[in-house]
């Protein structure tokens, strides 16, 4: 019997274990998609206690808890505190088979030096001593960043905001520390749904843009003046979160008839939206070939699946889904798009359903141009897929149709500032296939070709594909 997550947790054999120490472990992050409050990091704030630290805005966690049968008066109906940790406490025995329960373990063991299992007997005392050690100059989230080595993270901003904390902590980063940079995510501006938000939401976009946005010109000027702000703050990705692609071509006299009526009130049809989004999403990553950014379309998530919970707690509290759409044939019309007008950036294909993969991984492979080593990427196992099975499937089916080695690797896509472990789980899935491949004799034995592979996948990957300004300082 093997210790509970030891040194060689999920690495079987030699090849996979030396792979690892030797070669992944000690590899810096680019966490190049996450959620982290910008706010935090320039603040370098600290945390109230472990249940503000671990389970204030984590979805994850609060979707186990109700599916073990915990009230949500003790998850998201008040301050998270005591009752709230213990109430995962009793969950996380629960969860044997999810990644929550390796997750959990591992950012006990990493941040606070805990090597028992937590349940409800052992809470008590981790509780203790978890709080005890948050209030330490030693867990401020910018400690906490670089005791992961975290060289960058690219948090998730929308067009209109103001990126002040951005600013703020540019300003006093020093040399060495981890670099924060925004990333683009103009879904607001395409959010035509619901018309007066739409409206009040370019009100905002204008201000910020100095722009007034009663055209559809004067708003592609506005999304491009803040697209270059982006830049100059060190932005190098777009991301974009779609149900499934948007394909549908017209005129450009037509979007800006569509945009004008929009303007007015009046409601588009399906089809008019259609267009109106398709043609902003090709502004966007023409903005990003010009610019040298990456494009990340994050593809088939169905949201605020229950009406009512949506109703009292809003976004991103635990009811999305998978969707389940036909993405191919929309999804390669717009990438043709872009290629014909010589303005296809780099761009990373996720999809929350795991059937896609082999769609992704063939599309990709059709607009491979040579101009930069896997300019068009297959994104990693993402959300409901970042488990051990999701993230073989994902690199296997990249291995099968692509390039392996040319992949960027993991990513957070997180709020939480205990999530960096995440990164070693990732890279320890990935030594023990490549070392599994290296034990069945399917490839040599060559440390040196295969170690420095797992590295690349591991940061240099990410490092030379983002460019990141202020990484290698």
């Amino acid at each position: 019997m093997k210790p509970f997550m030891n040194a060689d947790f999920l690495l079987p054999d030699d090849c996979s274990r030396r792979l690892f120490h030797d070669y992944a472990a000690a590899m810096p992050i680019i966490d190049y998609h996450c959620h982290l409050p910008p706010v935090d990091i320039a603040s370098n704030a600290g945390f109230k206690n472990l249940a503000h630290a671990w389970l204030g805005g984590d979805h994850y966690k609060w979707r186990a808890m109700r599916s073990n049968g915990v009230l949500e008066a003790d998850i998201t109906g008040h301050e998270p505190d005591y009752a709230t940790f213990l109430a995962w406490a009793r969950t996380v025995p629960r969860l044997v088979g999810n990644p929550l329960y390796h997750w959990t373990h591992l950012e006990l063991q990493r941040y606070f030096g805990i090597q028992e299992a937590l349940t409800e007997k052992t809470a008590p005392a981790i509780w203790e001593t978890c709080n005890a050690q948050l209030s330490s100059a030693e867990f401020g989230a910018r400690s906490l960043l670089m005791r992961m080595k975290v060289r960058a993270v690219g948090t998730t901003d929308d067009p209109a905001d103001s990126l002040e904390h951005h600013i703020a902590y540019a300003a006093v980063r020093q040399p060495g520390e981890t670099v924060m940079v925004p990333s683009y995510r103009p879904d607001r501006a395409l959010a035509v749904d619901d018309l007066s938000v739409w409206q009040s939401y370019l009100q905002r976009l204008g201000a910020a843009a100095d722009v007034v946005i009663d055209s559809y010109p004067a708003l592609i000027r506005a999304l491009d003046a803040r697209h270059q702000t982006f830049h100059d703050l060190g932005a190098r990705a777009s991301d974009h979160g779609l149900t499934a692609p948007f394909a549908s071509f017209a005129p450009e006299a037509t979007v800006q008839s569509i945009f004008a009526r929009m303007l007015q009130g009046q409601a588009p049809t399906p089809e008019e939206s259609n267009i109106f989004k398709t043609a902003v999403l090709l502004e966007v990553g023409r903005m990003n070939a010009r610019r040298g950014w990456a494009m990340q379309l994050h593809l088939a998530a169905v949201r605020n699946l229950n009406g009512a919970m949506f109703g009292k707690l809003g976004p991103d509290t635990g009811y999305d889904a998978v969707n389940d759409e036909q993405i191919a044939s929309k999804l390669a019309a717009f990438m043709d798009a872009l290629q014909r007008d010589g303005l296809l950036p780099k761009t990373i294909l996720y999809s929350l359903n795991p059937n896609d993969l082999e769609v992704l991984g063939t599309v990709m492979g059709c607009f491979q141009d040579g101009s930069s080593p896997g300019k068009v990427q297959m994104g990693s196992a993402w959300w409901f897929n970042d488990h051990i099975e999701g993230m073989r499937r994902q690199m296997v089916s990249l291995g099968n149709l692509g390039l392996l080695s040319r992949f960027v690797g993991m990513l957070t896509d997180s709020r939480s500032f205990l999530s960096f472990p995440r990164h070693e789980y990732f890279r320890r899935i990935l030594c023990g296939l490549v070392g599994g491949w290296m034990e069945a004799g399917e490839i040599p034995p060559d440390f040196d070709t295969f170690g420095a592979m797992v590295q690349d996948i591991s940061f240099n990957n990410a490092k030379n594909y983002f460019a990141i300004p202020g990484v290698n300082d």
